[in-house]
């Protein structure tokens, strides 16, 4: 019994050392998107330093002890029709990473951006649903970098937050993530080669939190009737009783 306790804590300190590693995958590059049926949409990217500088062409001091060049980063995420938001950083792994946040009136405009600029963005309506799709090409021609810690396992994702219910997707898992996320991943070694990464969803023209409201309110419409029912039934109830003692 003892043997055992000791093994459960060398994991639990095992898993507390990795950062948490084994329980949630990490990813060198990220690219999360949350769409609006009206074609605005908010994308964070979380990235790694030596990341922006191979895949996206910026120019940055990879140490992750240099000062953090927060308005390089503004003016190279901000453009027409985007506004940055946010601008953060973190560590780990012994590299600096970046976060930061952008908002734009319209998704397609993403790809007239330096940092989206590898990607081609449609979102129109098709009939009875909405139609997006993203096709992630060739990377920025980066820097070569010496060693940055990277041992070929490091992984991108690319995340789409959808507004409504999805009628298909082509993500490589077929699985939907809680919140109508959906997810298409990609090693590094192969973003770095350019293999292309096809996004394609279909989705219902009402939002999800419309939905949620009309459902919401026809349940309450429901029970005032229900209520009004039962209240009119013991009053009329009440008015024939009266009526045939009057009569008795």
């Amino acid at each position: 019994m003892r043997s055992w306790v000791v093994i459960a804590l060398a994991a639990t300190v095992a898993t507390a050392g990795c950062g948490g590693s084994v329980l949630k995958k990490q990813y060198e590059y990220e690219e999360e998107l949350y769409l609006s049926l009206d074609g605005s949409a908010t994308l964070n990217v979380n990235a790694s330093v030596p990341a922006l500088v191979v895949l996206r062409g910026i120019d940055l001091n990879v140490s992750p002890r240099s000062r953090f060049d927060r308005d390089r980063l503004r003016s190279f995420y901000q453009g027409p029709g985007a506004t940055v938001t946010a601008v953060s950083s973190s560590r780990r792994y012994g590299r600096r990473f970046v976060h930061v946040s952008i908002d734009v009136a319209d998704v397609r405009s993403l790809q007239r951006l330096a940092p989206f600029a590898w990607s081609s963005y449609r979102f129109e309506r098709d009939g009875e649903l909405y139609e997006f799709k993203q096709i992630v090409g060739t990377p920025a021609a980066g820097k070569a970098l010496e060693d940055v810690g990277w041992d070929g396992s490091e992984l991108l994702a690319f995340r789409l937050h959808v507004p409504s219910k999805i009628a298909y997707h082509n993500t490589p898992s077929h699985e939907t993530k809680r919140g109508n996320i959906l997810e298409w991943e990609q090693a590094l070694t192969d973003r770095l080669q350019g293999m292309p990464i096809d996004i394609q969803v279909q989705m219902e023209t009402q939002s999800i939190l419309s939905r949620t409201l009309l459902l919401f309110g026809s349940t309450i419409v429901a029970a005032f009737l229900a209520f009004a029912a039962v209240i009119w039934w013991v009053s009329r109830r009440g008015r024939d009783a009266e009526i045939a003692e009057s009569h008795s």
